[in-house]
């Protein structure tokens, strides 16, 4: 059966055959709300010419199904568990950005086994508050209401800083915009119901790579020094005049951390 997802495969492990003991672990990211698996091409072009590179949309984004109503955060883990399933990816370091890695953290939870390190980039381990709980359900409402295109206006200089390139800011807007509203409300919903990993987070047995933007208002530094305080082996990296996604904005400086991260545990396997 065909996986739920849409995906990018890329890589020199990427046919269905068993990758070579020596061969560098596979790397799966996984893309931030409201976004799709666009938002990884920086990584795809530094890393797919020497390692698999694995970047699935989401259900409710990109290329994937939209299905309405309330999207769980343990429904993308169940969606990513079957799709490397069917792509016979066993083990491989997982990475997310935002909710992104806040699917990371429901993986951990759900398959820590299959995991040999995990990056999170802009994110938090926090449940969420009743404040926020209703915020996330209003905006639900609102975009169902009224579509996207006018909180992609609102918010696109808080995902990247207002210096950021035309380019990046363009991509950025252009993935907004053309994301189903359905889509991202059942998200909303689902990720106000979230539970809270900052215990789970005290338990992680593999490295963890922790990376955030300076300017990011939505997951500020504080946020990320949490998560690496909670980590028992984690490297703390923050991207200097980045935003929400500093691996748009700077991917030379976010890839060169990752690069790093990937190196050591392609050497500990």
């Amino acid at each position: 059966m065909a996986p739920l997802l849409a995906y990018e495969d890329k890589g020199p492990d990427s046919l269905p055959s068993s990758p070579a003991p020596s061969s560098p672990l596979p790397l799966v990211l996984i893309h931030g709300h409201p976004f799709d698996r666009t938002m990884w091409a920086p990584q795809v072009a530094a890393f797919a010419p020497g390692r698999r590179v694995v970047t699935p949309d989401l259900r409710g984004y990109g290329a994937s199904p939209v299905v309405p109503g309330v999207t769980p955060l343990s429904r993308f883990a169940e969606d990513i568990a079957e799709l490397l399933d069917e792509l016979k990816v066993e083990t491989f370091v997982l990475g997310g950005l935002s909710m992104g890695g806040q699917i990371v953290m429901e993986c951990y939870r759900q398959f820590p086994e299959r995991v040999r390190g995990l990056v999170l980039a802009d994110t938090f381990a926090a449940p969420e508050t009743d404040e926020g709980k209703r915020t996330r359900r209003a905006m639900a409402d609102r975009l169902l209401r009224e579509g996207m295109r006018g909180y992609a206006d609102e918010v696109l200089e808080k995902m990247v800083s207002p210096h950021a390139d035309p380019q990046v800011k363009a991509h950025v807007h252009r993935m907004m915009t053309a994301t189903a509203p359905e889509g991202a409300a059942a998200a909303l919903r689902g990720r106000a119901e979230r539970p809270d990993y900052r215990e789970l987070l005290t338990r992680v047995t593999v490295p963890a790579l922790v990376v955030v933007g300076e300017e990011d208002t939505y997951t500020p530094v504080a946020d990320a020094e949490a998560l690496h305080a909670a980590l028992p082996d984690s490297t703390l990296r923050v991207v200097r005049g980045a935003a929400h996604m500093p691996n748009l904005e700077h991917p030379d400086e976010f890839n060169r951390a990752l690069a790093e991260f990937l190196a050591r545990l392609d050497g500990a396997s």
